[in-house]
This record gives structure tokens, sequence and C-alpha cells, in this order.
């Protein structure tokens, strides 16, 4: 099982805080600045998020495509997508994943470990712990909301206030 994370879903805000973060890949190519008010950040647990993250889950948010801006590096960045519609990006020098756009363009996906500066908020959910790795349960007893699959926009808000 994995995840289809732009299909239907956008930001759902954690906090009415303005903020102007940067953010950048392992090598510093690839850079973005995000602006406006800080999404929730949630850790996804299905197969596709494990084998780009090369870890049990994933840690990320997604923004508004009015909020993001590249900052330098965007030809640098690389695109593979399977044949069910995921698709990653990556900067092609150091291969570390980079934001990518949603199919609806509306939003992006960033991975949480780009950002540059420490953001003053807390993972809001685990999602697809139904497919997560069998090894994978050192979050299981975190308090944090979990779901089988992606929740849905009632259940975000929910979480989120």
């Amino acid at each position: 099982m994995y995840c289809l994370l732009f299909v239907g879903y956008t930001s759902v805000l954690i906090n009415k805080e303005e903020l102007n973060l940067k953010g950048n890949c392992l090598c510093g190519e690839v850079s973005f600045e995000l602006s406006g008010e800080l999404p929730a950040i949630y850790q996804c647990h299905c197969s596709l998020c494990r084998k780009i993250s090369g870890s049990s889950s994933n840690s990320a948010l997604i923004v508004k495509a009015s909020s993001f801006k590249w900052r330098s590096g965007e030809h640098q960045i690389r695109s593979f997508s399977t044949s069910s519609g995921f698709k990653s990006e990556f900067c092609c020098q150091c291969g570390c994943p980079v934001p990518n756009i949603s199919s609806s363009g509306d939003s992006y996906w960033v991975p949480a470990g780009l950002l540059s500066e420490p953001v003053e908020t807390k993972v809001s959910a685990h999602v697809y712990v139904g497919s997560r790795a069998s090894w994978d349960v050192g979050f299981i007893n975190d308090g944090i909301p979990q779901f089988d699959t992606m929740p849905t926009k009632k259940d975000w808000l929910k979480i989120c206030g």
C-alpha cells in the first residue's frame, strides 16, 4: 500500500503564525522558501515513502503553491514516476528528495527534513500505518493520531484544530 498524496488534499493549517522558512537539499544546490502559515507535519509509513526516505517513514508537510518559492537549483531537479502515478523529485547532484508540486498545481509536498530552521510544531499524525514495515514500531505508543490510510479532510481538521 502506498499514498497518492496530492489527490484531493490541500494544506491544513496548525497555527496562524506567519512564517518565512528556508530549506535546501543536502548539497545546497536546490533551495526554496516557504511563507504564509505553517501547515501540519505528518509521518507517512507507506512503502513508497519508505523507499524515498530509506527509513521507516517520511516526515513531510503540504503547502499551498502560493506559499512556496524556489530560491535556486530548479535546473538540478530530476523526476521519477511510477506507473501508478506516484512522482518523486530529487536533486541530481546529491540525490536528496526535494519538494514537488501536486498534479493539480495548487500545493507542494515538502520533506520536513529539508527545512533549515527548526519549526515550533510537532508531528500531527501518522498516516498509512496499515502498510508500515513489520519492524516499524517506534511510533506505536507516542500518543499521536494514527490512520491506516490517508485521513479524510474532516479528520485532518479535527487533528489540527
